[in-house]
Order: structure tokens, then C-alpha cells, then sequence
């Protein structure tokens, strides 16, 4: 079992998440922690394996932004699921800019301060 493979089954089993430091928050927003809960479902569905998700992972983190500067850690990990979402059949690519085209308009019509309610509910 790799050590990638050795986390997840450590999750699975109730484990800390990378980098829990106890009293610390372990995510900066959280859409980092459904992102982070989502890659765990999906491999616990079987959608990848562990060994694949972390070369998917490490592919998205040698991609810098156009100013040829690191990305930012979670904007890896979004990345590296939206294409293993693409590459496993589950979505496509325009179905995944159709819903981010349809929660920037939600957002832009929520009320400051609001939470802003799924697109279809606006």
C-alpha cells in the first residue's frame, strides 16, 4: 500500500485528516473541505484508486497559473477532480461550466452577507 493509499485507508477508518493539528483549522474555506470529503467518497466508491488520484494530483501541482506561478494547494485539488471527473465519464466538461456559470449568477443575486442558495433554487 502506497503512503497515499495508507492515508485514505486511514480516513476510511476514522483517522485525522493531512495536516490536522488538533485546535488548528485544517482548511482555509470551506469549499477545501468538500473538495478534500469529496476525493475521499469517490475513492471510497471505487471511482479511483489512491495511487491514481495522487498523479492526478501531482500533474495539477506542476501546473502553474498563466503568470507561470505555483497554484494555489486546494485550486490543485478542485482541478485534479474536476479531471478525474471528465476522465471517469461521471461529468463533462461543459455540464461542470454550465454550474459554475449558474452559481456566480445565484451569488450575484444573494444579498450580501446571505448564504447563497443552490442555482437551481433561484
Amino acid at each position: 500500500m502506497t503512503g497515499t493509499e495508507q492515508s485514505g485507508a486511514s480516513l476510511s477508518r476514522g483517522g485525522s485528516a493531512p495536516g490536522d493539528v488538533g485546535s488548528e483549522p485544517v482548511f482555509d474555506a470551506p469549499w477545501e473541505a468538500r473538495a478534500f470529503a469529496l476525493a475521499v467518497e469517490l475513492n471510497a466508491r471505487g471511482v479511483f484508486s489512491w495511487s491514481e488520484w495522487a498523479q492526478g494530483l501531482a500533474r495539477e501541482i506542476d501546473t502553474p497559473d498563466e503568470a507561470g506561478e505555483p497554484r494555489p494547494y486546494y485550486v490543485c485539488w478542485l482541478s485534479a477532480l474536476e479531471g478525474m471527473a471528465t476522465g471517469k465519464g461521471i461529468t463533462t466538461r461543459d455540464r461542470l461550466e454550465e454550474r459554475e456559470v449558474a452559481w456566480l449568477r445565484a451569488a450575484e443575486m444573494t444579498p450580501h452577507g446571505s448564504p447563497v442558495p443552490p442555482p437551481d433554487e433561484v
